[in-house]
């Protein structure tokens, strides 16, 4: 029986995938064999020995220490697109919030509590200062067209009536073909700086994303230009926003991650971290990170994960042993040397890598002994060996 720890609340859809006859999920759990998790950081946590993979019921990873796990075979998924359309029908509702002011004009209508009978002149008086732009007819730049970002362009295009220009020179062939064929590719993202009314962010954190709305993005965009942010706090420099946001060479600011600079800044929307929190999306990510895990732990087969390749496993052919190595040269060789001198006989072998690890599917002809058992994981650059039918 699988053991599995829970770090968060997570929704009992799961145990459609994590069935009580095969596993066993507690809170408090001391040695899992797998950890689902939302928002809970792992990073103080010592990850016991027994931990084979870890389910991020989300997309983003910062909460769990990705490093040290790749170091000790520790395979972490993540949910990415469980959550695009609740993320994306947020981004829709800030283009709105920015475009026409809606944020700050509820805010200054709270302020006429207690006037009585005067509430409705003073609305009429009050509402020019908070005007703002339709946007049917503007052009909207998307950096980044997965998941959520391919939604809002799709919405904005078909839906708002919006000229759409996307950057992404990594889209996916998925992503690509759910693309209308309304929305315009750009080859660059300069071409979005300096053609977009509105440009929305999608990409993920990186050190080479972390700041790119900085001075120089900024100067190239049109005056005026409304920005939205739905991805990192940080993609955005904060100094340079925030002066941009005084001079109104930035109409709005319209982010789902408050920090306290943005807080301060003038035409900013700071959205609590909304993005996903819908019942539907909830379901829809715990649902994908429980079926990872089963699928790791039962078949060996990896999907979603961000620190090892992808290995998607048809019907076993044989005893199957997946073997977690550093991705150096003859770890093949000696890997299938070892098998041979056992005698037994590979069926099929799968080999993939990613950076510096890699990963070793085998389908042997019957179950290795003990001693083949211990050759293989005494080999240099193994780092973790197992029979998933048989953990």
């Amino acid at each position: 029986m699988y053991k599995i720890q829970t770090l968060n609340n997570i929704s009992d859809v799961i145990h459609q995938s994590l069935t009580a006859e095969r596993y066993l999920i507690a809170k408090e759990e001391p040695v899992p064999d797998g950890i689902l998790v939302r928002s809970a950081s792992m990073h103080d946590m010592d990850l016991p020995d027994s931990l084979l993979a870890i389910a991020r019921a989300g997309a983003g990873t910062n909460n769990i220490p990705i490093d040290e796990c790749t170091k000790r075979g520790i395979v972490v998924f993540n949910t990415p697109g469980a959550n695009a359309n609740a993320v994306a029908e947020l981004v829709i509702c800030g283009l709105m919030l920015g475009s026409r002011n809606v944020a700050g004009g509820i805010d200054w209508a709270r302020t006429l509590d207690g006037q009585g009978a005067e509430v409705a002149k003073l609305v009429e008086k009050g509402k020019a200062q908070f005007a703002g732009p339709e946007v049917r007819g503007k052009t909207l730049g998307v950096i980044g067209l997965g998941a959520i970002g391919a939604i809002v362009a799709n919405a904005a295009a078909q839906g708002l009536g919006m000229n759409v220009i996307g950057y992404d020179p990594f889209i996916s062939v998925e992503s690509a073909w759910s693309l209308s064929r309304a929305i315009k590719r750009s080859s660059s993202v300069d071409e979005i700086f300096h053609t977009a009314d509105y440009i929305t962010v999608h990409v993920p954190l990186t050190d080479a994303t972390r700041g790119m709305i900085g001075q120089s993005a900024i100067a190239q965009m049109k005056d005026g230009v409304h920005l939205l942010n739905f991805s990192r706090a940080e993609l955005a420099d904060a100094e340079a926003l925030a002066a941009a946001l005084e001079s109104g060479k930035v109409a709005s600011y319209v982010t789902d991650f408050p920090t306290q600079a943005v807080l301060k800044m003038k035409n900013a929307v700071a959205i609590p971290h909304l993005g996903a929190s819908t019942p539907e999306s909830e379901v829809n990510c715990a649902d994908m990170a429980a079926r990872e895990l089963r699928d790791y732990l039962e078949d060996g087969q990896i999907r979603n994960s961000v620190n090892f390749p992808e290995i998607i496993l048809g019907h076993s052919e044989g005893v199957r042993v997946l073997i977690i190595h550093e991705n150096e040269p003859g770890m093949v060789s000696a890997i299938s040397a070892a098998i041979g001198a056992r005698k037994i006989n590979i069926n099929n072998m799968l080999n993939k890598s990613r950076r510096d690890m890699a990963v070793t599917v085998l389908e042997l002809d019957r179950e290795p002994d003990d001693m083949l058992m211990t050759q293989l994981k005494a080999l240099p650059g193994v780092i973790r060996l197992r029979l998933p039918a048989k953990d």
